[in-house]
């Protein structure tokens, strides 16, 4: 079976397909401009992307929608995550947390995949956001947050270290779960 990505993040998928390859499932990256909606949840934002997608692209199709939630800045940037990033970057939340001793946080990933009907999947990790980046993996946020149990951020993280324990990696094996339960092929 193979399974579009819509994604512009290629390392998204490739933390997807070592999920999907020990069962026969091939993931592909589709690069797709999506309409992203401003809305209170992750979860509003991938129901409205997948539903706009549904009557674009043929055959079954899933996506991510993830987002760092900061404690101290009232869970700022959360569903504006990727805006953020690309605005100020992680340098701007460090700036934001400055001299702020509560550096808790969480991401949270949504993964909404379309096959004629929406399914949604969620994972989520805690952790902290360290004072300076470190690492030079990953994506994002990632040279910035540290999981809880953890003393390195998930850029200083392979990228199988990661899928075990990231919110990205709980929402897609929810998913593959679900996949191998109910996909007859």
């Amino acid at each position: 079976m193979e399974l579009a990505f819509v994604t512009s993040n290629p390392g998204k998928v490739e933390e997807a397909r070592r999920y999907f390859e020990g069962f026969g499932v091939r993931v592909y990256q589709l690069k797709m401009s999506y309409p992203e909606i401003q809305a209170d949840t992750l979860e509003e934002v991938a129901k409205y992307a997948v539903e706009w997608l549904s009557e674009r692209v043929e055959g079954p199709f899933f996506l991510d929608d993830s987002g760092l939630f900061v404690e101290a800045l009232g869970g700022f940037p959360g569903v504006y995550s990727a805006y953020v990033y690309r605005t100020i970057g992680y340098w701007g939340i460090l700036k934001l947390l400055a001299g702020e001793s509560n550096r808790r946080a969480f991401f949270k990933s949504v993964v909404a995949y379309w096959d004629g009907k929406l399914h949604l999947f969620t994972g989520e990790v805690h952790g902290r956001i360290t004072n300076e980046p470190r690492g030079t993996g990953g994506f994002g946020f990632d040279p910035i947050f540290v999981p809880d149990g953890f003393d390195k951020t998930f850029a200083e993280m392979t990228t199988e270290e990661k899928n075990e324990i990231s919110h990205r990696g709980n929402a897609l094996r929810a998913f593959s779960n679900w996949l191998k339960e109910n996909l007859k092929y």
